[in-house]
């Protein structure tokens, strides 16, 4: 069967861009960036929200430790690639990480199959657009992801959907911030709530919650970040990262009207204190529950 070499190397933040457009010219036919530090206490998120401190220096390619994983044509040496792209550079040759061999497959088949239904508490599924809807008295939220995140999968998702489960008054308005695929948005749209506006500063996000959003059969006001905010909502659900909420902090809560609940995941239980510091002058945050490491934390709005 017909396969690829993926080189693997590590290098700087400010070399990420160069030496993979190196690789490229050296003829690697793409070449995937990975932080090296990933799953570790010193994993660099990468992001860009709006008024956070370094969001410009978040747009530069790569990590403090950036793998690039090169791919190459099975009859091409990668030694020979690694070497053309360092002459290009006029640089050494940097030590190889890993050489493997890729073996050609259905990778579209491949990628679904990793992607199977997902029941979340007592009335929801997550149904992936490839398979059938399963019959049942479950609510079927049916999902392709694309390029965003929110396949139902991560802990901080199940996490959120479970809330909303839980919590979500059918009638009551609802605001996603940070809204990826889409998947919280339409579950709300699906339990029973009036108005649901989804949010992102990522145009595929946008796409995927708008594409989403018509299989499902459901309607969401969708916004882009630069957009005039929304009005303010019974429930407002974010599941990003904890420094882009943390700074976020008091716009999430502004658009919790009088009486309304935020709802805040992405956050590591060791984050948690840091995270609560960051909302106590604006809403005390509780912990609603945890899952595998990850926390969920709600507070309700005085009225």
């Amino acid at each position: 069967m017909a396969g690829w070499h993926e080189l693997v190397i590590e290098v700087g933040q400010p070399d990420a861009e160069p030496w993979s457009d190196a690789l490229l010219e050296a003829g690697a036919l793409s070449v995937q960036a990975d932080d090296a530090d990933a799953e570790s206490p010193d994993e660099q998120p990468q992001y860009g929200e709006p008024g956070m401190p370094g969001a410009a220096a978040a747009a530069v390619p790569g990590w403090q430790r950036t793998l690039l994983s090169a791919l190459i044509e099975e009859h091409v040496d990668p030694q020979q690639v690694l070497t053309r792209a360092a002459e290009l550079l006029s640089r050494p040759v940097p030590g190889i990480q890993s050489i493997r061999t890729v073996a050609d497959q259905d990778w579209v088949r491949l990628t679904q199959s990793q992607f199977d239904p997902i029941e979340i508490g007592d009335r929801l599924v997550i149904t992936p657009s490839w398979h059938d809807t399963a019959p049942g008295n479950r609510i079927p939220i049916v999902l392709d992801p694309g390029l965003a995140f929110g396949t139902g999968s991560h802990p901080t998702t199940r996490l959120c959907l479970q809330w909303l489960e839980q919590h979500l008054i059918a009638g009551a308005s609802l605001i996603d911030y940070g809204c990826g695929s889409g998947i919280l948005a339409i579950a709300a749209a699906k339990l029973g709530a009036s108005v649901v506006t989804a949010i992102d500063i990522d145009p595929q996000a946008l796409r995927a919650s708008r594409d989403n959003a018509a299989i499902n059969r459901v309607e969401l006001n969708i916004l882009s970040t630069d957009q005039p905010a929304p009005p303010a909502a019974d429930i407002v659900v974010a599941n990003i990262l904890s420094s882009p909420l943390k700074v976020l902090a008091p716009m999430l809560c502004q658009l919790v009207r009088p009486g309304g609940r935020l709802v805040i995941s992405g956050v590591l239980e060791r984050q948690i204190d840091e995270v609560c510091a960051a909302y106590a002058a604006h809403l005390p945050l509780t912990v609603a529950d945890v899952a595998q490491g990850w926390a969920c934390l709600s507070a309700r709005k005085p009225r």
